[in-house]
């Protein structure tokens, strides 16, 4: 018994020993089975990639292109002092090498978008499994693209999203980092990244976000940059300033773990409030005429190529000189506006019951109708003749009362018709008083256009083509052809003391009339702007106090078709101004820019200057493609004698001094200021063109289609002011500057003549007899002579020919 019970224990025990020894080889064949797989997995792997490396790799892009890498670059236009003033191209873009961008950007695009760029070789497999088991736990992730795949991504790819698309990705990837340093392929990715605003690259997003080079951004402004890559339109610091917050926080965080910054350096960027350029006007100079004329002026030359060479085109502007101009003509044209009758609002708009679908319709509205400058657009919630209630851009609500109502009275009245009153709904116009109170206002019909230059050389100081460039793309200053009025009767003068007469020739400011058989159509009888008239006066006289009739004598005198040669010497057309009597008022037609240019000959001593803007293009890398240096005024250039200048100077510094224009001396207390105002008949036009010696400048306000400007209104009122605004910051600094007499010219009694008129000067004068008409003008010759005495029945022909169509 005990022997066979012992049998089956012994068998028992034999085969659990056995077991052991199974189960270990069971799971040895397994693991070398999936080790197998693995192999077989990865060499399958292995050959789809070479032969997908095969296939795929001599079809990959040429970026040899790369290694000097040159991406599509705007047109962009500078003032003389460097202040960009216009950019042309679909990608606003700066390309910047890798050594001039700062390192704080370069550490916080690095911290988002690639910390391991310098280590990887391409693809980083850590942040694949990264990115992979952040998504599993719903954690924030870096993402597992990197900078060289982006790079790939952007420069050669497509946004299709496949297995193919990805496959190639992956494979330019490797090519990038064969054939490029790490350092060319970060600058590539620097510049041609797009960030929003039609901004494409680091140091375009600077300027067009901050409104400053990428070299002066600070540790937040940088965390703010390199959260636009992910999504330019969400992250947009402009558009959604909340998300664009969380978003630099959380780069500021990165930066902060990957070692880049300090702790104190992050606390210090998280509580840095950024200044963002919100609207198009923040911090620019406006100089959009001169910007498009330029732009003109280069496409005529480079093509189509002017929009992607990255051509900088440097101008002769001054940036201050161009803004503080901007401001007074906008500022004159105000003051005018103020005077006319209230239009009305621009537009009416249904208020809802709902609040937030009220303040959705009003943002609506007011994107419709953004802001003109410092013209603020509103919409009405409430309206009294003594009080409006307003909403502006993010529900800003500004209250008008008192004084600020003034302008717009009309339209609060009880009888205003439909179109005029204003009632809620209505889209309005507002600005800021210097009481920093609220004004109602209207954007002005009227037009003006300012020019200034220096008269030594043509270069053009600051250009004013109109009101506003967006509201009106006509440019006043080269393409306005208006008629002068008083402004042009400085010409008539100069030639006047070619044909004997001086500042102290007598002349009779007595009627005229010329009947229909010497026009050959309507009578004319013309007036002085006062209506009156004051008898026999100097020269002198006559111009400071613009006397028509004077004027008139003069020309008649002198011929009205030497006249029309005269002025040429000025830069005028001949062709736009008839030789007939009327030129003598300025009926003819020119350009607030020949004005300038023809008032450059008196300020420089009689040499006709062109008037330029471009001083340099260059391309992209700094080379100098083109180079202006005007001429030294030399005797080729001369228009009229030094002589003739000189004692137009003299003129037109007493119309400055105690004339027409006496308002310019006295408020910039300075004797060197010389110019002419010019009104044309109705009030349509009004001028004021003079000049210091470095400086000459015109302003011309007027309706683009003519209409009067109003009664009282004249060049004295209306342009003048404009052009003191001007002068007065142009000016500061500037010494006084006389002028020297030039030979051949003698003082007599405190007057000035040509020397060999100056014996018994004086004494010659014209048209002294009041009721002589236009068929009889009477010259008493003197030792001035030169003044051809015609009989009665003479004058008449001429006269006649003159007014023959």
């Amino acid at each position: 018994m005990p022997s066979s019970a012992q049998k089956p224990d012994s068998r028992s025990k034999s085969s659990a020993a056995k077991r052991p020894s199974s189960w270990l080889r069971s799971l040895v064949k397994f693991f070398l089975g999936s080790i197998g797989l693995v192999l077989a997995v990865i060499a399958g792997l292995a050959i789809f990639l070479a032969v997908a490396l095969a296939v795929a790799y001599p079809n990959l892009p040429d970026i040899s292109a790369l290694s000097d890498y040159r991406p599509k670059q705007p047109l962009r236009i500078y003032t003389a002092d460097n202040v960009i003033i216009g950019e042309f191209g679909e990608e606003r873009r700066r390309l910047t090498p890798i050594d001039e961008i700062p390192q704080i950007m370069k550490d916080a695009v690095l911290a988002i978008e690639d910390a391991r760029f310098f280590s990887h070789g391409g693809v980083d497999y850590l942040g694949v499994v990264r990115a992979a088991l952040a998504n599993l736990g719903r954690a924030k992730s870096q993402g597992a693209s990197t900078i060289t795949m982006q790079v790939a991504r952007n420069v050669y790819l497509t946004a299709e999203k496949s297995y193919t698309r990805k496959i190639y990705e992956i494979l330019l990837t490797f090519k990038l980092e064969h054939s490029l340093t790490k350092n060319q392929i970060l600058e590539i990715y620097m510049n041609q990244i797009f960030l929003g605003n039609r901004s494409y690259g680091f140091a375009a997003a600077s300027e067009t976000y901050f409104g400053k080079p990428l070299k002066d951004v600070s540790i937040a402004e940088a965390a703010m940059l390199a959260g636009l890559p992910k999504a330019p339109s969400t992250y947009n610091p402009i558009a959604n300033p909340t998300r664009a917050k969380t978003r630099q926080l959380y780069i500021i965080e990165r930066m902060e773990q990957n070692g880049f910054i300090t702790a104190q350096q992050a606390k210090t960027a998280r509580e840095e409030e950024l200044q963002i350029r919100t609207g198009r006007n923040a911090g620019r100079v406006h100089a959009e005429y001169v910007a498009e004329t330029v732009r003109q002026l280069v496409f005529s030359q480079y093509g189509e190529e002017t929009y992607t060479r990255g051509l900088n085109v440097y101008t002769t502007l001054k940036s201050t000189d161009q803004t503080v101009a901007y401001k007074a003509l906008r500022k004159g044209i105000m003051d005018y506006e103020r005077r006319q009758i209230y239009r009305g609002p621009e537009k009416f708009i249904d208020l809802p019951s709902n609040p937030q679908e009220t303040e959705d319709a009003i943002d609506d509205a007011l994107a419709d109708n953004p802001d003109n400058g410092d013209i603020m657009s509103a919409v009405v919630l409430e309206a009294s003749p003594k009080r409006i209630l307003a909403m502006r851009l993010n529900s800003e609500k500004v209250t008008i009362t008192g004084e600020g109502l003034r302008p717009a009275q009309s339209g609060l009245a009880d009888k205003a018709g439909p179109n005029i009153k204003i009632r809620p709904g209505a889209l309005i116009r507002v600005v800021k008083t210097p009481k920093d109170t609220w004004e109602i206002t209207q954007l002005p019909e009227v037009e003006g256009a300012f020019v200034a230059m220096d008269p030594r050389d043509g270069a053009v100081r600051a250009l004013i083509g109109g009101f506003d460039f967006e509201k009106n793309k006509f440019n006043h200053v080269t393409q306005a052809w208006r008629q002068p009025g008083s402004s042009f009767k400085p010409f008539i003068y100069s030639a006047a003391l070619e044909k004997g007469f001086t500042p102290a020739t007598v002349v009779n400011d007595a009627p005229l009339f010329f009947d229909a058989g010497v026009t050959g159509g309507q009578p004319w009888e013309p007036k002085n702007y006062d209506g009156g008239f004051e008898g026999p006066m100097s020269l002198r006289t006559a111009l400071k106090k613009s006397k028509n009739l004077v004027s008139i004598r003069i020309l008649q005198s002198i011929g009205a078709k030497y006249g029309q040669e005269w002025v040429t010497r000025f830069g005028f057309d001949a062709d736009k101004h008839p030789a007939y009597l009327t030129m003598a008022l300025g009926a003819g037609s020119v350009t607030p820019m020949q004005m300038a240019t023809g008032y450059s000959v008196f300020a420089n001593g009689g040499y006709r200057v062109n008037p330029y803007l471009v001083t340099k293009i260059t391309d992209q890398r700094g080379k100098v493609l083109l180079e202006v240096t005007p001429p030294a005024l030399n005797e080729s250039m001369r228009g009229i004698d030094a002589r003739n200048a000189f004692i137009m100077d003299s003129l037109l510094q007493e119309v400055a001094r105690s004339g027409t224009a006496a308002k310019a001396q006295a408020m910039l207390k300075r004797p060197d200021i010389f110019g002419k105002t010019g009104t044309t008949n109705d009030s349509i036009d009004t001028w004021f063109v003079g000049f210091q010696p470095t400086l000459a400048a015109a302003v011309w306000m007027g309706y683009d289609t003519p209409k009067k400007l109003g009664d009282r209104e004249t060049g004295g009122g209306l342009s003048l002011p404009i052009w003191i605004n001007f002068m007065e910051y142009a000016l500061k600094g500037v010494p006084v500057t006389e002028y020297q007499p030039p030979e051949g010219v003698v003082n007599l009694n405190g007057e000035w003549y040509y020397e060999e008129y100056a014996k018994g000067a004086g004494i010659s004068s014209v048209g002294m007899q009041p009721d002589a008409g236009a068929s009889s003008t009477e010259t008493v010759p003197g030792a001035a002579g030169g003044i051809q005495v015609l009989p009665p029945s003479d004058e008449k022909k001429r006269i006649l020919d003159l007014f023959k169509n």
